[in-house]
């Protein structure tokens, strides 16, 4: 049964964030088809997405390789994001349906209970279902999609602190969900803007000689399945 292009694309994707494939290796059809459990044909049009997304490079003599941003592409996406995420978020509060609300509040809840907790394990993966729940929230597919490739670009070449009060940054996003709950757009965006402008100043480029673990180059992501990854 052929393996759907998308899972592997997202395999791949996963590990160059994770470290998995450095930057600059190569990445070779033969290799990737084993690693994941596929063969070629998928892996070959997962490489054509991501380097169309930037996470890859085709070099003369080398073939595809894994790209190698630089520092003012990194700062770059923490940029875009700025405006986008704020942009989100005043669109959601004119076009969220009840049950984009309904997790928006049950994320919030989640992550405000483990803030005052001090359970801070998961309030990262938390964030970020809450920041994808508040883009789908928008209405717009094209947002969406250019939001969650920034999420992943961010996540590569970045390691970020955590929050100094992670109960002040969920009663922010508390705030944020109950301006897109009355429509407020403007109020949204504002909050939103200081959230994200607060969470930028917690991101550290990860770049050669950085602070990324090796173990991170340890992780297996085999993609021998009956159906697509959610």
């Amino acid at each position: 049964m052929r393996i759907p292009a998308h899972s592997v694309c997202t395999a791949i994707r996963d590990d160059i964030v994770a470290g998995v494939h450095e930057r600059g290796g190569r990445l070779t059809e033969e290799v990737l088809a084993r690693r994941y459990g596929v063969s070629r044909v998928p892996v070959r049009e997962a490489l054509r997405t991501l380097e169309a997304e930037g996470f890859v490079v085709t070099r003369r003599h080398a073939g595809a390789c894994v790209a190698e941003p630089t520092e003012q592409e990194a700062a770059d996406l923490l940029e875009m994001r700025l405006l986008l995420e704020p942009l989100g978020a005043a669109r959601a509060a004119q076009r969220r349906t009840e049950a984009h609300l309904k997790v928006l509040r049950g994320l919030v809840r989640l992550g405000q209970e483990r803030a005052r907790r001090g359970n801070s394990d998961d309030l990262r993966s938390l964030g970020g279902w809450f920041h994808e729940t508040l883009a789908q929230a928008s209405g717009s597919h094209a947002l969406t999609s250019t939001l969650t490739q920034l999420r992943h670009k961010i996540a590569w070449m970045y390691a970020v602190d955590a929050p100094a009060d992670p109960v002040d940054s969920w009663a922010e996003h508390g705030a944020i969900v109950d301006a897109v709950a009355r429509g407020d757009g403007e109020r949204a965006r504002a909050i939103t803007a200081l959230h994200t402008e607060r969470s930028s100043a917690a991101h550290r480029p990860r770049f050669p000689g950085g602070d990324r673990p090796d173990r991170v180059r340890t992780s297996q992501h085999v993609v021998n399945m009956s159906g697509p990854r959610h």
